[in-house]
């Protein structure tokens, strides 16, 4: 079950959901907007590989905005931290932002309950397209989770994003065993 507008606000009250920095303005119906930070990256490698650290270059984004490209994957950053301890959180992008040819988190659309971090975006664009910090990119959704949990994200050992940041981090696939 998705959490409506009432439901978001009685949890972050209730301390389960935590939106730093909360704008009452970005409530929506049935979610949160969440916007663009300030850092983008890029790899600094044209081939990545699946078993080894791949370094990122960050840099940030400049008040006149900052121009995509297709053919290349940007790692972008929410400007709003969160923590979820009930609820598993979907960040899905904006359709203002799909219209204007931009895909962020194809593959990593959920947050595990336990989750507290911003989020790095994995963005993509169909043609060139000028974007700008604290744009809106994207909407969070709030899902009821049925049953006990007993394996939080943010207490797990083998978690690999749990470094509060306010940059994007980089795929850490490299610290998967296979």
């Amino acid at each position: 079950m998705i959490l409506s507008d009432t439901q978001i606000l009685k949890e972050i009250e209730e301390g389960n959901i935590l939106i730093e920095p909360f704008d009452p303005d970005a409530l929506g119906t049935n979610s949160y907007d969440v916007h663009l930070g300030r850092h983008l990256a890029v790899y600094k490698d044209e081939v990545l590989d699946a078993k080894a650290h791949n370094d990122i270059e960050t840099f940030e984004i400049p008040d006149e905005g900052f121009v995509l490209y297709p053919g290349k994957i940007y790692l972008g950053v929410t400007k709003e931290y969160t923590e979820t301890l009930e609820h598993v959180a979907f960040l899905e992008g904006l359709s203002s932002v799909g219209r204007l040819g931009i895909s962020i988190n194809a593959n990593s659309r959920a947050g595990d309950v336990g989750f507290c971090n911003t989020w790095t975006l994995e963005i993509s664009v169909a043609q060139p397209v000028k974007i700008y910090k604290n744009m809106p990119i994207g909407q969070l959704f709030y899902f009821k989770v049925d049953g006990d949990i007993r394996n939080y994200y943010h207490i797990k050992k083998d978690a690999k994003y749990l470094n509060r940041s306010m940059k994007p981090v980089e795929s850490m696939m490299h610290k998967n065993k296979f």
